[in-house]
């Protein structure tokens, strides 16, 4: 079976060791060598024996030979360093078939071409480019594109930002744009002892599930992302010093508000009408 092969490839501290492989601060690299964390990341990705799998910076294959043994059907990884190449080579041997590896930057790829039908994103993000990774997906899952859920690892800080409610302090244009796309949850926490190197921030994992009822009440989400950036761009400031002249109470506002204070519906509605 493909799983007893993957199980019995070595450790990986021991195949990086093989071919001097360390991690690069330039790739924003910490990887995780932890078992029993990559298996419960890999077993949260919803319908995970049913449904593609894309990886984002798989570096030494931690996450990935965990994403096989949950039962992915086909793994797809999308790695940037090619050091990476003989570990993962390995891995690609013991799966018969079932991953492939795609040596590019994951901003430059063209997610339309991966050749599956549909999809879920499960990754460790890579932290210099997590969040731009993340906003380009939802503006593609809000464009229609096949993706079914993301389980992604970030920084707990992005991770809070994602989750959050109208008035938290951690409340931006990421929950605007995440609350009128997705469900997301944050999963579970993960400490900074589980990397190498370790790096000086917490993370924690989050589900992001597509909801389709939301998705199709959406305004043209290009819109949403300029009036939230407008808005939080000056969130110190009263609404009414930043838009001017129109009816804030069309909204149930008094134009005192400051971006923080709107929910996400009220800028699906400002983005409708202003922009």
């Amino acid at each position: 079976m493909t799983n007893d092969k993957v199980k019995s490839l070595p450790p990986i501290s021991e195949m990086m060791r093989e071919v001097g492989l360390e991690p690069k601060k330039q790739f924003g690299q910490n990887f995780l060598f932890d078992l029993n964390l990559t298996g419960r990341i890999a077993r949260n990705v919803p319908n995970i024996e049913s449904i593609p799998v894309v990886e984002i910076g798989p570096g030494p294959g931690g996450l990935t030979r965990a994403l096989l043994l949950a039962g992915a059907p086909r793994v797809i990884a999308i790695e940037k360093d090619k050091t990476t190449k003989p570990i993962l080579d390995e891995i690609v041997s013991a799966s018969d078939g079932r991953l492939s590896v795609i040596y590019e930057d994951a901003l430059n790829v063209d997610f339309g071409a991966l050749g599956v039908k549909e999809y879920a994103i499960c990754s460790n993000l890579p932290y210099n480019v997590g969040t731009e990774l993340f906003t380009q997906w939802l503006v593609r899952v809000a464009k229609g594109a096949p993706i079914k859920s993301m389980t992604l690892m970030f920084q707990k800080e992005v991770a809070q930002r994602i989750v959050a409610k109208c008035g938290d302090a951690q409340y931006g244009r990421l929950a605007v744009l995440s609350s009128l796309i997705a469900d997301s949850k944050i999963l579970f926490d993960v400490p900074n002892t589980a990397f190498v190197p370790r790096p000086k921030v917490q993370s924690a994992v989050v589900s992001i599930v597509p909801s389709q009822d939301k998705i199709s009440k959406l305004v043209d989400v290009n819109k949403i992302e300029k009036i939230t950036a407008k808005l939080f761009g000056q969130r110190r400031k009263m609404v009414r010093g930043i838009i001017s002249n129109i009816d804030w109470g069309k909204y149930g506002l008094t134009g005192t508000e400051r971006a923080e204070e709107l929910k996400p519906e009220i800028f699906a509605r400002l983005a409708q009408d202003l922009v």
